[in-house]
C-alpha cells in the first residue's frame, strides 16, 4: 500500500465538498476501546463505520499508531482521513507522515510528504525525522537542502535531526556549517540543540571542540552530561568518562539510566572496580538498583573486572535478578574457565535467551573443551529453536576444534538454507573452520564465493592457510591480490613474515619489511619478532639485531626470538646476554625464554650455567620443566660427557624418558663405554619397540675398552 494517501489525496483534492461533521457516537465508541487498550477494534470500527471523526481525535489515533507501530490500522486511518475531509489540515498529514517513519515504513510517509498540496516547517520536519530515526542520516542531507532552496526556515527541532545525521555520516565539515547557521539563527541558547553539537563533533572523534561546546552550555542537564560521558567512552577516553560522571554528581545533577551504564562501561575498559563499587554506591542511594540496564551494566562491570563473587552477590538478591545480569555472570564464569561453576548457574536459570547459550557455549570452546562443547550444542538444538549469527560462529569452531569436517559441511547446508551466507562473521567463522580442519580446496572455494562479501579477516584466514602449511608462494600472491580488495592489517605481516621464517625466504621477509615501512605501519611487538625471527633463521644477525634495538620497550616475545635467533646462529653468548638485558629490564622470563638460554649453554658447553637455569626455573620463576627443557639438559650431559651427571638427572625426571632421549643417552654411553646407564637404555628401547628390524645392545668389549 506504498503511496496509498498520496493516491487517495491526489484524486480527492480535485473535487471539493463540504466539510462533514464528525460523529458523536462514533467518538464515543472509539474512546470506549480506546480506554480499554483496543487501539486495533477502535481503528477497524471507524475504518467500518462510513463516518468521520474530529481533527483532534485523528491526530490522537496517528500518536497511538505510532508508538504501537501498527502500520496496518495506520493506513486505514490516513484512508478514512483522505476519504471524508478533501482538504485535511497540514498538521494532520505531518502526523500521519510522523506516524509511517516510526513504523518504519519510509515510502508512505515520503509518497505523503511528495503529494503535499501545501508543506510547513512541520511537515518538513517530519520527513527529516523520519528518515532520521530509521538511520537514513544521506537522505536526511538531502531533504535539508530541498528544504533551504525551497526557502523554508528551518527550526531547532530541524537543526537536532540533521546534527544527528550529519554525524552518523562523519561529515564534520557538515557539522560546522550548521554550528555556524544555528549561532547565525540566534539558537545558541537551546540546550538540546548544544547537546546535539556536543554529540555531532564527539561521534566526528573531535573532542577537543565537543569539550569546549559542552562547557559553553549554560544549563546543561542529564542528557548533556549523558552526550559528553558516551562520546569520551566511544573515543576510547574511559578515564575522562568516569571523571565526567563524577563531576555530574557534584554538579547534583541526576544521573539517567544510560548515563550510569556508560560510566560502568568505561570503568569495566580500564579495570577500574574501585570507581565502579562508588558508581554502585550512587545507584543504592538514589534506588536505581531496580533498573534493568542499570543492573546489567554493574553486573558486567563486577565480570570484567574479575570480582565475579560481587557480582554473584547482586545475582542472589532475588529482586534484582534478570536473564541480563544472570546471562553476564555465566558468561564471566565460562570466560574465567571456571566452567563447572558456569554451567550451574545455566542450569539454575529460570529463563535463557540465545546469548545465554552462546555464553556458556563459548565457555567450552574458550576452554577448548571441544566434546562438551559439542555435547552442548546437541542440547541446545533439542531444547530451543533460537540460533544466531554467533551460535553459528561457535558452532563452527567446535567442529575445527574436533576437526569435524563433516559435521562441518551440515553445518555449511543449514547456514546456506537459512540465508546466513551473507553475514559476513558466518563467513569467516566457516572459512576459518575449513582451513583448521585442513581443507584447504573447500576453503579456497568458499573464498571464491564470498565475493565482495570479503574482508581482511577473510584474506587473512587464507593466508593463515597457506602459511600454515608452508605454501610460501601462495600466501605471497594471496597478499598481492588481497591489495586489489582491502588494506592489509597488522596481523597479515605476522602471519606471511612467520611463513618467511619457516622456509628461511629472506628475500621475501625482506619485501615485506619493506612494504611495512613504505606504507607506514607501526611495527608492533609481534611484527618485530617475527622480522627477528625470519632475520635470524636466514642467518642475517646484523639486520635482526637492528629491528631488536630499534624496538621502544622489550618484551618476552621479541627476547625469545632474539634469544632463539642467536642459539640458532649458534651464537650462546649473546643469546645468554639477552637473557641478562630481560632481567635488567625486569622481564619476566617464560618457558620459550629458558628453552632458549638452554640451547645457548649447550652451545657455550656451561653445563654448570645450565643446571643452574634449569633449577631456578622452578624454583625462582615458578616455571614447571616442560618436555624440551629435558631434552637440552641430556643434550649437554651427553655432549659434553658428564655421564655421572646425565645418570642421576635422568633417575630424577618425573616421567619416563622419551625414544629420543634414550637414543642419545645410549649412543652416548656406547661411545664411552658407561655400561649401566647403557644396558638400560638399550632395554628400555627394546621394550618400547620390541618388533624394531633391530635390537639395541653394548657388548662387553667395549666396555672393557673403556
Amino acid at each position: 500500500m506504498a503511496g496509498n494517501a498520496a493516491t487517495i489525496l491526489k484524486n480527492i483534492l480535485s473535487n471539493s465538498s463540504p466539510k462533514p461533521t464528525p460523529s458523536k457516537t462514533l467518538t464515543k465508541t472509539i474512546s470506549g476501546h480506546l480506554k480499554s487498550n483496543g487501539l486495533r477494534k477502535a481503528i477497524s470500527v471507524l475504518f467500518a463505520s462510513g463516518e468521520p471523526v474530529s481533527y483532534s481525535l485523528y491526530a490522537h489515533l496517528f500518536q497511538l499508531c505510532a508508538s504501537s507501530k501498527a502500520i496496518v490500522e495506520a493506513r486505514k486511518l490516513e484512508s478514512n482521513l483522505v476519504t471524508f475531509y478533501p482538504t485535511p489540515p497540514v498538521f494532520l498529514l505531518n502526523r500521519a507522515i510522523e506516524c509511517y517513519g516510526k513504523c518504519g515504513n519510509l515510502d508512505d510517509a515520503r509518497g505523503l510528504f511528495d503529494e503535499m498540496p501545501e508543506r510547513d516547517g512541520g511537515s518538513w520536519n517530519a520527513m527529516l525525522g523520519a528518515y532520521t530515526q530509521n538511520g537514513f542520516p544521506g537522505r536526511t542531507l538531502e531533504l535539508f537542502l530541498d528544504m533551504n532552496h525551497s526557502g523554508v526556515s528551518a527550526n531547532q527541532i530541524t537543526y537536532a535531526n540533521v546534527l544527528r545525521s550529519s554525524a552518523e555520516e562523519l561529515e564534520l565539515g557538515v557539522s560546522k556549517q550548521l554550528h555556524g547557521l544555528i549561532v547565525k539563527r540566534g539558537f545558541c541558547g537551546n540546550v538540546i540543540l548544544e547537546s546535539s553539537l556536543v554529540d555531532a563533533y564527539g561521534k566526528c572523534m573531535v573532542m577537543t571542540d565537543s569539550r569546549r561546546m559542552f562547557d559553553d552550555i549554560q544549563n546543561k542537564n542529564a542528557v548533556s552530561w549523558n552526550v559528553i560521558v558516551r562520546r569520551y567512552l566511544v573515543a576510547g577516553n574511559g578515564k575522562e568518562a568516569v571523571v565526567m560522571f563524577f563531576k555530574m554528581l557534584r554538579e547534583d545533577i541526576r544521573p539517567l539510566n544510560f548515563t550510569f551504564a556508560n560510566a560502568l562501561f568505561a570503568c569495566s575498559f580500564l579495570s577500574s572496580p574501585y570507581e565502579g563499587m562508588q558508581i554502585h554506591g550512587v545507584i543504592i542511594k538514589i534506588d536505581f538498583e531496580g533498573d534493568d540496564v542499570v543492573l546489567g551494566s554493574l553486573t558486567e562491570m563486577y565480570v570484567k573486572c574479575g570480582r565475579l563473587e560481587d557480582a554473584r552477590g547482586l545475582l542472589d538478591q532475588p529482586d534484582e535478578r534478570n536473564i541480563i545480569s544472570w546471562t553476564s555472570i555465566v558468561s564471566g564464569y565460562a570466560i574465567s574457565g571456571r566452567i563447572r561453576e558456569a554451567r550451574e548457574l545455566f542450569n539454575e536459570m529460570p529463563e535463557r535467551n540465545v546469548i545465554s547459550w552462546n555464553a556458556m557455549l563459548a565457555g567450552y570452546t574458550r576452554s577448548l573443551l571441544w566434546k562438551e562443547a559439542l555435547d552442548f550444542v546437541f542440547l541446545m538444538r533439542k531444547t530451543t529453536k533460537d540460533i544466531d549469527q554467533v551460535t553459528l560462529g561457535l558452532i563452527l569452531n567446535v567442529c575445527a576444534g574436533l576437526s569435524e569436517i563433516k559435521m562441518g559441511k551440515e553445518v555449511h547446508g543449514f547456514i546456506h538454507r537459512n540465508d546466513y551466507s551473507s553475514n559476513i562473521f558466518v563467513s569467516n567463522a566457516l572459512l576459518d573452520m575449513y582451513r583448521k580442519c585442513g581443507n584447504l580446496r573447500s576453503a579456497r572455494i568458499w573464498f571464491y564465493q564470498m565475493s565482495q562479501r570479503r574482508d581482511k579477516v577473510s584474506w587473512n584466514a587464507v593466508l593463515t592457510g597457506y602459511a600454515r602449511r608452508g605454501q610460501s608462494e601462495e600466501a605471497m600472491t594471496s597478499f598481492s591480490e588481497m591489495q586489489w580488495e582491502t588494506r592489509p592489517s597488522k596481523f597479515t605481516f605476522e602471519t606471511l613474515l612467520a611463513a618467511c621464517a619457516n622456509i628461511s625466504s629472506l628475500e621475501q621477509g625482506k619485501q615485506i619489511h619493506c612494504f611495512v615501512i613504505r606504507n607506514c605501519y607501526e611495527i608492533n611487538v609481534v611484527c618485530r619478532g617475527a622480522l627477528v625471527e625470519v632475520y635470524t633463521k636466514c642467518c642475517c644477525l646484523e639486520y635482526a639485531i637492528r629491528v631488536f634495538k630499534e624496538s621502544s620497550s622489550l618484551d618476552v616475545i621479541i627476547c625469545n626470538s632474539m634469544i632463539l635467533g642467536f642459539c640458532h646462529n649458534e651464537r650462546g653468548r649473546e643469546a645468554l646476554e639477552v637473557f641478562g638485558l630481560m632481567k635488567k629490564e625486569g622481564i619476566k622470563p617464560d618457558h620459550i625464554t629458558f628453552h632458549g638460554i638452554l640451547l645457548a649453554c649447550v652451545h657455550e658447553g656451561n653445563v654448570k650455567l645450565a643446571l643452574q637455569f634449569f633449577d631456578s626455573m622452578r624454583c625462582k620463576y615458578g616455571i614447571i620443566p616442560q618436555l624440551e627443557h629435558y631434552e637440552c639438559m641430556i643434550k649437554l650431559y651427553c655432549r659434553y660427557g658428564y655421564m655421572k651427571e646425565l645418570e642421576d638427572f635422568v633417575n630424577r625426571m618425573p616421567f619416563n624418558p622419551t625414544v629420543p632421549m634414550l637414543r642419545k643417552i645410549f649412543d652416548k654411553c656406547r661411545k664411552n663405554g658407561y655400561a649401566m646407564l647403557g644396558e638400560w637404555a638399550a632395554r628400555r628401547l627394546n621394550e618400547l619397540n620390541p618388533w624394531a628390524p633391530f635390537q639395541f645392545k653394548i657388548t662387553t668389549n667395549r666396555i672393557d675398552r673403556y
